[in-house]
């Protein structure tokens, strides 16, 4: 399925309704097929100053928007999600096309991105309903928090923004959008999809650029109300120092960082080969929940070593339209370069390395291929590589001598945003193992990039800020408000001890009971 290599109409941001080429130029993000650098998708400019445009878009925007009612939005997010579904190979195609990852698995994402909007509409709207306590003229609403800035990453270009800008927009926000830098194409997409919607002025828009410019002039904003982050934890620190003067700026980080898999023996070895290899080496191993780390006892780990590298070892690496790859190039130069180093550093603090971290050639393609990497790291020599993220097709492995300490060693990781669990389902100790785990999801014999948008989960350490994602996001961009209503008249007789009220209807002084009515705390 080769030959999707036309250039794109660049059409520019998209601010207050319409798309705008920026009149000033501050620089250009260059869109490239990472798997064939000779398709070239286009140069989109950028400048600074839409940044300023699009927020001020976005906060004129708000002052309808949030009088919209609940089910007006729906309608509108309703025909976004009709929109994916109607354009879902069209989208398929560009996400390859901007990530290199196989087309079968952009597909899949595409697939995931409709049904994200669609869990919204089923299940997000009771999320946001108000409470009202009738016998006590009470209630509580959510309310949006006005203009939410999004920053999307390249490894899910589609599915991140589909549920993010719909849910931001069922609570009644306002956005601004900015794609990654490696990802225009898909970002220009969503926006026309969002066009097509015909929603009121302001009330999506989008600007391109890169992180350092575009990016940080988004998130510094003094207009922005609140912040949904997708990115690496350096970036979100850069963040955290750039909005320090606003602790009151709620945000949402998502960092990733990967995820780990504990596999014991008596479980399913095949099974546990296979769901590790997966969740390694899938999307190049960029994913935020990607597995990066193996921890296993001794028992196990000579089988599952020798199955794990045997099957790395065939795995398919080639071009996205290829129909029998399993992953594609890494999306950089620089991050490929990343993944050398990585390799290399590890054996040169004295671990063993199975499958080298190397360059991948690709026949016909001049692509930014890797083949993935084993490495088996003595933990105990100083140097435990258990502080930062494994980058791209990278993957750790660790021997331990019993569960109690795979658990310990799994604890110390600073990224826990997934946790995969592979063991006998009638293990005695499994209730306890369970117990034990810091992890922001469990996944029991299955991979660590499997996850439902049904249920609340937010990483530990590093991996996030502790705001749960999927539908639950909408209970961050909206912020509840109580209201009271007093309906009996005023009666002096109960104000309480020393305000000596003075009736103008009565010259005798005030009688006050001294047993004071309260509401009572519910």
């Amino acid at each position: 399925m080769d030959g999707h290599n036309d250039r794109l109409l660049r059409r520019g941001d998209y601010i207050w309704g319409s798309f705008v080429k920026p009149e000033r130029v501050d620089g250009y993000i260059v869109g490239v097929n990472p798997g064939d650098r000779s398709d070239v998708l286009g140069r989109f400019p950028f400048c600074e100053g839409s940044v300023d445009d699009a927020v001020d878009s976005a906060n004129r925007g708000v002052v309808h928007w949030r009088r919209v009612s609940r089910v007006d939005r729906a309608k509108a997010v309703r025909k976004f999600r009709d929109s994916l579904n109607r354009f879902q190979e069209k989208f398929a195609i560009l996400i390859t096309r901007e990530t290199g990852k196989p087309l079968w698995e952009a597909r899949q994402e595409v697939v995931a991105s409709v049904r994200a909007v669609d869990l919204l509409l089923e299940e997000g709207l009771a999320l946001l309903q108000p409470r009202i306590l009738n016998e006590r003229e009470a209630r509580s609403d959510y309310r949006p928090r006005g203009v939410v800035a999004l920053l999307v990453p390249y490894n899910l270009p589609l599915l991140i923004p589909a549920l993010q800008t719909s849910a931001a927009l069922l609570a009644g926000n306002t956005i601004v959008v900015k794609p990654s830098k490696f990802t225009p194409g898909v970002g220009q997409a969503v926006a026309e999809m969002w066009d097509r919607c015909k929603l009121p002025r302001g009330v999506f828009n989008l600007v391109q650029g890169s992180g350092s410019s575009i990016g940080q002039r988004l998130v510094t904003h003094p207009k922005v109300d609140a912040l949904l982050f997708n990115g690496g934890f350096q970036t979100a620190m850069a963040i955290r120092r750039a909005t320090f003067d606003r602790p009151e700026l709620p945000a949402v980080f998502q960092c990733g960082g990967k995820g780990a898999a504990i596999v014991l023996d008596g479980c399913e070895l095949d099974r546990a080969v296979y769901e590790v290899l997966v969740g390694a080496f899938l999307t190049a191993g960029q994913r935020h929940n990607s597995t990066g780390r193996v921890i296993l006892t001794e028992t196990v780990f000579e089988a599952f070593l020798d199955k794990l590298a045997r099957q790395a070892s065939r795995v398919t690496v080639g071009y996205g339209f290829e129909p029998q790859t399993f992953f594609g190039p890494l999306i950089s130069e620089n991050f490929r370069t990343r993944y050398r180093r990585y390799g290399r550093a590890i054996a040169a603090r004295g671990h063993t390395t199975l499958l080298p971290s190397v360059n991948r050639e690709v026949a016909g393609r001049r692509g930014f291929y890797a083949s993935p990497s084993l490495h088996v790291i003595d933990w105990q020599n100083g140097h435990a590589f258990i502080n930062d993220e494994p980058p791209g097709p990278s993957l750790l492995l660790y021997r331990v001598k019993s569960w109690e300490e795979a658990v310990a060693l799994h604890n110390k990781l600073l990224y826990r945003v997934s946790t995969s669990l592979f063991v006998d389902p009638g293990q005695r100790d499994l209730p306890e193992i369970i117990g034990r785990l810091k992890t922001g999801s469990l996944n029991i014999n299955r991979g660590t990039i499997g996850a439902s948008l049904r249920l609340p989960a937010a990483g530990l350490g590093r991996s996030g800020n502790g705001i749960p994602a999927g539908v639950d996001l909408l209970r961050f961009l909206a912020t509840p408000r109580s209201t009271l209503v007093e309906v009996r008249p005023f009666d002096s007789s109960h104000a309480v001890p020393g305000i000596n009220w003075d009736d103008d209807d009565d010259d005798d002084p005030i009688s006050v009971d001294v047993e004071l009515e309260m509401e009572p705390i519910e």
